[in-house]
C-alpha cells in the first residue's frame, strides 16, 4: 500500500501548497510516483482553474482525472463551507475518501492537501478535522511563520490528537523574510510541538528549492 498524508495548516494562506508541492518534488527526488490530491478549493479564474489545484497537477508525477484531484471546486474565493451552500452542494466525505483510494493505486506517495486550518467548516455538520479522520491518514502540519505562530501550532497539534490522529511532522514556513527572533519561535515550536519537524522552508523560494529543506514523513 502507497504512503499517503494529510497535509494542513496553522491557519489559511501558510503556504500549504506550496509546500504539498515541495513534499512531491522531495518525494519524486527519492524515486517514488508521487501524486497530490486538493479535495476541496474555492477561487477560480476566468477558465475555472484553480491555482492550488494547477500547482499541485504540475508537482505531481502522473496526470489524474480533474474528479479525483479535486472533486469540490467552487469558483468564489470564500470559506467553502459557504461556497458549498451557495452551491447547493454538500462536501461527500465518502467520495473523497474513493479519490483518496484511486490515488493510492496511481502512486506510492500521496499528500492530501485540506483547505484552510484544520477545522475549517464543510459544512454546517462537517469539517476539514472530520475529513481527516475519516481518510485516518497522518497529519503534517504547515506552520505559517509569524507572530501567533506558536498558539496556532499548538492549537492544531491538540485538535489532531484529539481526534486520534498521528501528527507525522510539521514544516516551518516562512512567509516573510524578516519575522522578529525567529530562531527563538522555532526553538520553541520544536521544544514543544510532540513530533518532529520536516524542515524549515526559506522565504521566496520555488517548490523544487523548497524540496532540499525536508524530510519525508515516516
Amino acid at each position: 500500500m502507497s504512503y499517503a498524508c494529510f497535509l494542513t495548516g496553522t491557519d489559511t494562506e501558510v503556504g500549504k501548497t506550496h509546500i504539498a508541492c515541495a513534499l512531491l518534488h522531495r518525494a519524486r527526488s527519492a524515486g517514488h510516483v508521487a501524486v497530490g490530491l486538493k479535495p476541496v478549493a474555492a477561487g477560480t479564474d476566468a477558465t475555472g482553474a484553480n491555482d492550488d489545484v494547477v500547482r499541485i497537477r504540475a508537482a505531481s508525477s502522473r496526470q489524474l482525472p480533474d474528479a479525483v484531484v479535486n472533486p469540490y471546486c467552487f469558483a468564489p474565493a470564500i470559506a467553502p463551507h459557504i461556497a458549498a451552500a451557495d452551491a447547493g452542494v454538500v462536501i461527500d466525505f465518502a467520495r473523497i475518501a474513493a479519490t483518496v483510494d484511486t490515488a493510492r493505486t496511481a502512486a506510492d506517495f500521496v499528500v492530501v492537501e485540506g483547505a484552510g486550518g484544520f477545522c475549517v467548516p464543510f459544512g454546517i455538520d462537517r469539517n476539514a478535522a472530520d475529513l481527516a479522520r475519516q481518510l485516518a491518514l497522518p497529519v503534517v502540519l504547515v506552520v505559517g511563520m509569524r507572530l501567533g505562530c506558536i498558539n496556532h501550532a499548538l492549537l492544531s497539534a491538540e485538535a489532531i490528537a484529539a481526534r486520534g490522529l498521528p501528527l507525522a511532522g510539521w514544516v516551518a514556513n516562512r512567509l516573510a523574510p524578516g519575522m522578529q527572533r525567529f530562531a527563538e519561535n522555532l526553538a520553541t515550536l520544536e521544544q514543544l510541538l510532540p513530533a518532529p519537524c520536516l524542515g524549515v522552508v526559506p522565504w521566496g523560494t520555488s517548490p523544487a528549492d523548497a524540496a532540499a529543506c525536508l524530510d519525508l514523513p515516516a
